[in-house]
């Protein structure tokens, strides 16, 4: 009787033809993924600390003659003028487009050689990588200033001073070692099986980089594509040194160029409208592709 008893017993859940419930996978990650309201708190006040300097940027780019000497939380008479009189100044214009032609050009020509220097020390077996990797991000890690003066007077003697290759070159010499050091560390995660597939199915080094690792990093490119693009757009100290015409002037020299409507005048208003319409893009270019960011970013975390 006993083991008939345990028998029915075993078999009336699945006679029934209901299984116990479980928690679905969305479900308990959702249940693991709640924060503690002092977390958000915490991250709230950065978030806004963070965001008060571009706030006050905003504020004084929408106020006019005596409203720039308020700290009004809030401008009273918001107005547009300071950017329509910085679209209206051709210097600014000009220098935008330097901006763009310098940032685009140095970090394009920084993804193609720092892709093929990444792939070499992540993939083939060289001697003292190590000590490579850690020269390379030094190099990021070097000032500005140091080479700013024998750069001013070897450009001056070779003619390449206020040119806009005069700027791209000196700009690589720190975009091509973030571009190296970022791209080292996503191409070692990419497995070794594909390239010994594509070796196998007859493809040459170059035909399995081209075809195989390229197309699975392009996250990692992205990425780097995007920090190069924003410390070339950002840096100020070369291109105020290896300028002096509005001719070659970029958007950030430019922009401390700015003068008022008269000798008094402080052109606080225009310069804030000018650092706002070259900061949105930047910030717009980041929202878009923040997930690739992430992605890439992340890539040399977690092994599997």
């Amino acid at each position: 009787m006993s083991t008939l008893t345990a028998q029915r017993t075993t078999a009336a859940p699945a006679a029934s033809g209901r299984a116990p419930k479980r928690r679905s996978p969305k479900r308990r990650l959702r249940g693991e993924a709640k924060l503690h309201p002092v977390v958000w708190v915490f991250v709230i006040a950065v978030m806004g600390f963070s965001l008060i300097p571009f706030y006050w940027l905003v504020n004084t780019s929408l106020k006019k003659g005596v409203s720039l000497s308020k700290g009004e939380l809030f401008p009273s008479q918001p107005t547009f003028e300071n950017y329509l009189v910085v679209f209206q100044n051709p210097e600014f214009l000009l220098a935008l487009r330097n901006s763009v032609i310098i940032a685009v050009v140095t970090t394009t020509v920084a993804l193609v050689f720092a892709s093929f220097a990444a792939y070499a020390l992540a993939r083939l077996k060289m001697r003292r990588k190590a000590l490579i990797l850690t020269l390379i991000l030094s190099v990021t890690t070097f000032p500005a200033i140091a080479i700013a003066a024998p750069m001013f007077s070897i450009w001056r003697e070779i003619g390449l001073y206020d040119t806009l290759l005069g700027l791209i070159i000196p700009k690589l010499t720190f975009a091509l070692p973030l571009a190296i050091y970022t791209l080292t560390s996503f191409f070692r995660e990419i497995p070794r099986e594909l390239e010994e597939s594509a070796y196998m199915d007859g493809a040459t080094p170059f035909t399995a980089f081209r075809k195989v690792i390229l197309p699975l990093a392009v996250p990692g490119l992205a990425t780097t594509a995007i920090l190069v693009f924003i410390s070339v757009w950002n840096e100020f100290l070369l291109a105020v040194t290896l300028t002096t015409s509005p001719e070659a002037r970029p958007v950030p020299v430019a922009i401390a160029f700015f003068s008022g409507t008269s000798e008094f005048d402080q052109p606080l208003g225009t310069i804030s409208a000018a650092s706002v319409i070259i900061t949105v893009p930047l910030v717009i270019l980041v929202l878009v592709c923040q997930k690739r960011i992430v992605s890439g970013m992340t890539a040399g975390a977690v092994k599997g």
